[in-house]
Formats: structure tokens, sequence, C-alpha cells
């Protein structure tokens, strides 16, 4: 594995060599290449969802350069190198689990695990803070503004309810989703001014969000299988239209609702 690793490096070395490397790659810099780590990223949790195991592999490697291409880069300028990143990735790893490399006790199941995680990361945001002579943290510190909005609302809903800031049952985030709705609906038939309407909007995907929080579900993978199966329903109008000599333009939305249902059904 060493030796994989250490070939991979090199390559990447090579790659970024002033005089022999590739002119793209000698070209790029941490900005130019973060759009492409997050679609590795991406990437492979598609291969998961599918369960591609076949390209989950390639995914993954595709990830690892990455890292690779970062850590190189960050090596040029001095900042700090791959086994800096690898090394301070184990460290962290045994520094989060004293159940396992330490001298903790009592943690038997996932959720001890989580409810001393949390207690350790306020106590370090505390501590933090207070070095650095700063109010009093919150318990919503640390939730990364570059995640997707569903990703962070879904993240920002769990730290929350982490501390009591939560409703008791799912009847009432129901309730809250309607009346978001209707909120949302009167600024629309109001035609309010797009700012407005988008306020009222995101609070009523919040709301969604917030139930999908409560309930355990995952809202962005959620939404991820809804714009797949949408995108197999939609793909399987095009063909019947086309094997009909017809196209979405010249057929009516009735004729594809019909379709629609018919591609529902015989999923």
């Amino acid at each position: 594995m060493s030796a994989s690793v250490d070939h991979l490096t090199n390559v990447m070395r090579k790659l970024r060599d002033p005089e022999t490397g590739c002119p793209w790659d000698i070209k790029q810099d941490f900005k130019s290449i973060a759009p492409c780590t997050l679609e590795e990223a991406y990437e492979v949790v598609e291969a998961i969802e599918s369960d591609d195991h076949e390209h989950f592999c390639e995914e993954l490697g595709d990830l690892l350069l990455q890292i690779v291409f970062h850590a190189q880069m960050a090596d040029e300028k001095g900042l700090f190198s791959f086994d800096d990143v690898a090394h301070g990735q184990a460290e962290k790893l045994i520094e989060r689990h004293p159940h396992v490399f330490g001298d903790r006790e009592g943690v038997h199941t996932p959720s001890d695990v989580l409810k001393n995680w949390e207690a350790d990361k306020a106590a370090k945001r505390a501590a933090k803070a207070e070095a650095a002579n700063q109010q009093k943290p919150s318990a919503l510190d640390g939730v990364s503004t570059a995640l997707p909005a569903l990703t962070r609302a879904q993240k920002i809903q769990k730290r929350a309810a982490r501390v009591g800031f939560d409703w008791n049952n799912v009847a009432d985030f129901l309730s809250k989703i309607r009346e978001e709705l209707a909120e949302f609906e009167h600024e629309v038939h109001e035609g309010s001014a797009i700012e407005k309407m988008e306020d009222e909007l995101g609070d009523v995907l919040f709301a969604v969000i917030g139930v999908a929080s409560f309930m355990k579900l995952d809202a962005e993978r959620a939404l991820r299988a809804t714009n797949r199966k949408f995108e197999r329903r939609f793909k399987f109008v095009e063909s019947a239209l086309a094997a009909q000599g017809q196209t979405m333009q010249d057929t009516s939305l009735n004729d594809m609702e019909t379709l629609w249902r018919e591609a529902k059904s015989s999923e």
C-alpha cells in the first residue's frame, strides 16, 4: 500500500514539474481544482447509492487524486505535505476515539459515541472561544458555509435539536410546513417581489428539511433519489413519444401525463 501511495504522489509531483510536467496540471491552483474535488466526492456517493462496485473503486481513486493534487500544491508552497495530511488525520481519529485508543469507558453504542463526540466538540469550541476572548460559542459553530444549502440546513437543525431546540412530535413539523406553505402561497397570489417569494420559499424548504431531520431521514439523499426517479420517468416519456414519431413540443401535457403515469406504474 505504501508503495502504491508513493507511486501516486510521485506521478503527481512529475505532472506538476515546472520544466517537464503537464501544462494543464502546472496551471492549476487550489481554487481551480476545488470544483473538481466537490464533483468527485459526489461521484463517489453516486457509485455507492447505485451499488456500482465496479466504478466505486475508480471513483475513490479519483477522489484520492484530488487530495494528492491539493497536497502537492501545498507542498510546493511550503504549507504542508501529503504525509502531513495523512498523519494529521490519523491523530485526529485517535483523539476522537478515546474509547478505542484511550481509557474512556461506558461507550457501547453508536449513540454513546455521538453523545461523547458532541460533548467533546462543545468543550473544544468553548476553549477556543475563551482563548480568543470571543463571545460564548454557539452550538451551530463550525457548520461549513461551503456545504450545499440543503445539507447545511439539515446539519444546522441537527445541531439545534441536540441542545433541545426541537419539537417532540412529527405533527408539529407538518403543521409548520403547512404554515410556511400558506405564507408562500400568499406572496405568490399577491405578486410580491422575487426576493420576498424566495424568502418564503426558503422557509418552506427549511421546514421540510426539519421534518426529515426529526424522522432521521437524509434529505440530501432523498432528493438525489427523486432526481434520478424524475430522470428515469422523463426519459421514458421521451422514448415513448419518439417511438410514435412525436416530440414533447408536439404533444399535449395531458398525453405526456398519461405516459408519465405509465412510467410510474412500471416501476
